[in-house]
C-alpha cells in the first residue's frame, strides 16, 4: 500500500507535459545560440549562401526524419529507440551513446562562450584567459545539474525564459542595432553593404575553406535531441513537427540576420570567436553600463542553453540504462524521476573536457574550434544510424502508425534517408580539415586530422566496450532494487499517456 503510495506521489509530480509553445521554445533553447554568429561573419555575405546549403545538406533531412520516428515510437528514448527497433539493442545503445558523447565535449565550447560573454561584464581580457574559462565552465555547469534534479517542470521553465531573455532580446539588440551603425555612418570598409552576386559564391573548389561549413551545420545540430522529450509533449503528433518547423524558421532568419551584424561591426582580422558577439556591441554602445548588461543577458541565454542539454541525451541514455546497458547505479532516478547518478558522471566527463580545453595547444580560437569539430564528427556517427533506422524501420515494422509520414512510399523515405547519409559523409570528410581563416593551433594538418579521427574512434568503440562487458545483474529484472524503481517510472509512464 505504501509503495503504491509512494508511486501515486511520485507521478503527480511527473505528469507534466509541454505544448506547442513550451517544445518550440525548449527546442530553441537547445539549438538558438549567438555564440556562432562571430565565426559565421567570418565568411561576409557567403553566410547566407553557407546557411542554405546546411539547410539542405542537415535540416531537412533531419527534421523529416525525426519527425516520422518520434511520432512512429513516442516513447521517451529517442534516437536509441529508433536505432534499436531497426537494428537491435547494441546499435541503439552505440547511437544514444553518440548523441550523448558528443555533448559533453560539444558544451566545453558552449559554456567557455558564456565565460567570454561574462567577462564583459567584468573584465574583458578576462575573455583570453583559458584559466578563468574553466572555473566558469565547471561553475555552471554543477550549479544547473544540481538545479536539473527538481525535474521537468523546472527544466522546461528556465529553458523558455532564458532563451527570451538571454538571446531572443540581445539578439534583437545588435541587429536593430547594427542597422542604426550602419545608417549613422559607421561601416567597416571590407565588408560591402552593396554585395553583387559574386559576394555570395563562396569558394567551393578549397577544402579549409569548405570545412567552415561545419559552423552552419552545427547552427542545427541536435534537432533531433528533444525526441528524448516524446513521452512529455501534448499532442505529439501535430507539436512534434510543428515546434520543429516553428524552431527551424526563426533559427534560420534570426541566424542570418546576427551574423551579418557581427560581420559590419567588426574587422575580421581582430574577431574573436568567443567574444566576437561583444564586440559587436562595444562597437554599437561603447564600453560601459549598457554593454555590461548585454553581456549579462547573453550569459543568462547562453546558460539556458546549456540548461536544455544537461537533461535532454542524457534521458535517452536512461532508457537504455534500464535495458541492462548500463551498471545499475547509473540507472537510479530521483523522486521526480531525473537519472541524478548519470548527470553526475555527465558533470564529471564535462569538466575533464574542460580541461582538455585548458591544455590543448594554441590560443583562444584554435582550441574553440577543435572541440567544435571533434563534436560535430561524434554526432555524424549518431545521424548514419538514425537515417538507416528510417530506411530500415519502412521495412521492418510498416504496420507501425506513424503520425508524421515522409511521403511517396519506401521511394520517399530511401531519398530522405540516402540524402542524409550522403550529407554526413560528405561533412564528415571536409570537417577533417581546419579552415583558413583559423590558425595558431601548432598542428600540422596531418596532426590535425589524425586528433580528430583519433578521438571520433575512441568514443565510437567504447559503447561496444561497454556492451560487451555488460552483466546479467544490470538487468533490472534480476535486481530488486531498480526493479521497483523501474516499476515506479513504468508506472509514472503510464499514468502520463493516460493523462496525456
Amino acid at each position: 500500500m505504501t509503495g503504491n503510495s509512494s508511486a501515486s506521489s511520485s507521478s503527480k509530480k511527473n505528469t507534466y507535459k509541454m505544448g506547442l509553445i513550451g517544445f518550440s521554445l525548449v527546442t530553441l533553447a537547445a539549438l538558438m545560440s549567438i555564440r556562432n554568429f562571430p565565426t559565421m561573419a567570418l565568411v561576409k555575405w557567403q553566410l547566407v549562401t553557407f546557411t542554405i546549403l546546411a539547410v539542405v545538406l542537415y535540416l531537412i533531412p533531419s527534421v523529416l526524419t525525426s519527425s516520422e520516428l518520434a511520432t512512429g515510437w513516442p516513447q521517451n528514448g529517442g534516437v536509441y529507440v529508433w536505432v534499436k527497433e531497426a537494428f537491435g539493442q547494441k546499435w541503439g545503445f552505440t547511437a544514444v551513446w553518440m548523441q550523448w558523447f558528443q555533448m559533453t565535449i560539444g558544451f566545453v565550447s558552449v559554456l567557455s562562450f558564456v565565460a567570454a560573454t561574462f567577462a564583459y561584464a567584468v573584465s574583458p581580457a578576462l575573455s583570453n584567459n583559458k584559466i578563468y574559462i574553466f572555473i566558469v565552465i565547471v561553475f555552471v555547469w554543477w550549479l544547473f545539474t544540481f538545479i536539473n534534479f527538481r525535474g521537468l517542470k523546472t527544466y522546461t521553465r528556465i529553458s523558455s525564459l532564458f532563451v527570451v531573455i538571454g538571446t531572443f532580446i540581445p539578439c534583437a539588440i545588435l541587429i536593430i542595432g547594427a542597422a542604426w551603425a550602419i545608417y549613422s555612418g559607421y561601416h567597416i570598409p571590407l565588408f560591402t553593404l552593396h554585395p553583387t552576386a559574386a559576394d555570395f559564391i563562396p569558394n567551393l573548389t578549397s577544402i579549409d575553406n569548405l570545412s567552415l561549413l561545419v559552423v552552419f551545420v552545427f547552427l542545427f545540430v541536435g534537432v533531433e535531441m528533444t525526441s528524448a522529450h516524446s513521452g512529455d509533449i501534448k499532442n505529439i503528433k501535430r507539436n512534434y513537427p510543428l515546434g520543429l518547423l516553428i524552431a527551424g524558421i526563426v533559427l534560420i532568419v534570426l541566424s542570418i540576420m546576427g551574423g551579418l551584424a557581427v560581420g559590419f561591426l567588426v574587422p575580421t582580422g581582430g574577431l574573436n570567436l568567443l567574444a566576437g558577439i561583444m564586440q559587436g556591441f562595444e562597437a554599437i554602445f561603447g564600453v560601459g553600463l549598457i554593454t555590461s548588461i548585454i553581456a549579462l543577458l547573453i550569459t543568462i541565454g547562453s546558460v539556458g542553453e546549456a540548461s536544455s542539454w544537461i537533461l535532454g541525451p542524457v534521458r535517452g541514455l536512461l532508457v537504455t540504462a534500464k535495458d541492462g546497458n548500463l551498471p545499475t547505479t547509473l540507472q537510479k532516478t530521483n523522486e521526480n524521476g531525473m537519472p541524478t547518478t548519470m548527470m553526475i558522471v555527465q558533470g564529471i566527463i564535462v569538466t575533464f573536457w574542460a580541461l582538455v580545453f585548458v591544455a590543448l595547444p594554441g590560443g583562444i580560437n584554435s582550441s574553440f574550434w577543435i572541440l567544435l569539430t571533434l563534436t560535430t564528427l561524434v554526432y555524424i556517427v549518431m545521424y548514419f544510424f538514425m537515417y538507416a533506422a528510417l530506411i530500415k524501420l519502412r521495412y521492418k515494422k510498416p504496420d507501425v502508425k506513424r503520425a508524421f509520414k515522409i511521403p511517396g512510399g519506401k521511394i520517399g523515405a530511401w531519398i530522405v534517408g540516402a540524402w542524409g547519409f550522403i550529407a554526413m559523409v560528405f561533412l564528415f570528410i571536409v570537417a577533417l580539415f581546419p579552415p583558413s581563416q583559423i590558425s595558431g593551433s601548432g598542428l600540422t594538418t596531418p596532426e590535425y586530422v589524425c586528433l580528430l579521427l583519433f578521438g571520433t574512434i575512441i568514443t565510437s568503440i567504447v559503447p561496444l566496450v561497454i556492451y560487451k562487458l555488460r552483466k546479467d545483474s544490470w538487468n533490472p529484472a534480476n535486481n530488486d532494487e531498480i526493479s521497483k524503481d523501474h516499476q515506479r517510472n513504468q508506472l509514472i509512464n503510464n499514468e502520463d499517456k493516460n493523462s496525456n
